[in-house]
Formats: C-alpha cells, sequence, structure tokens
C-alpha cells in the first residue's frame, strides 16, 4: 500500500509540474489516505508484535 502511495505521489508531482492542477490534487489527497492507511495497520501490526512476543516469553 506504501508503494501505491508512492506512485500516486509521483504522479501528483509530476501532473503539477505540467500544469494540471486537477488531477494533481486528485493524486495528492489519494496519496495522502493511502498512506495514512498503511501508517495505520502498521501501527496496528507493531502492536500485535508486542503482544505476541510478551506472550511468548
Amino acid at each position: 500500500m506504501l508503494k501505491w502511495a508512492l506512485i500516486f505521489l509521483v504522479i501528483s508531482l509530476i501532473s503539477g509540474f505540467l500544469g494540471f492542477s486537477g488531477v494533481s490534487a486528485a493524486t495528492a489527497s489519494i496519496a495522502k489516505i493511502l498512506f495514512f492507511i498503511a501508517l495505520v495497520i502498521f501501527l496496528i501490526f507493531l502492536v500485535l508484535a508486542f503482544t505476541a512476543g510478551s506472550l511468548v516469553l
């Protein structure tokens, strides 16, 4: 998911440079949403890893 966020960020930067402001704003918002979803999933897995590690010990 982070890969897709980076792809949309690059598309946003390129389209913004070329003057397509509507496409740039749309892809930037998609990239932002995907980044925050990936961040939340990472934090969930981090908490699960710490709880599973404490159960093993």
